[in-house]
């Protein structure tokens, strides 16, 4: 009999797959962190916590949260 995964359960195990990462791309984080990709872009800019590497972005998580906890401070 196959199993059948609901779009829900799938989303929520990709969360906890990222959550577990030091760095993000864009996509992900946006996702993580429930906001648009524009303002996780200029947020992720603002705290300084990007890494390119040719084109590719990866965000360092940490340096994000840290930002955001400074933020509502």
């Amino acid at each position: 009999m196959a199993q059948f995964i609901t779009k829900e359960a799938r989303r929520t195990d990709r969360t906890i797959e990222t959550s577990a990462k030091k760095y993000v791309r864009y996509k992900e984080g946006a996702e993580l962190y429930s906001m648009g990709m524009t303002k996780f872009q200029e947020l992720t800019k603002e705290a300084h916590a990007r890494v390119k590497i040719g084109k590719m972005v990866l965000v360092n998580r940490e340096k994000f949260e840290r930002y955001l906890e400074a933020m509502g401070e």
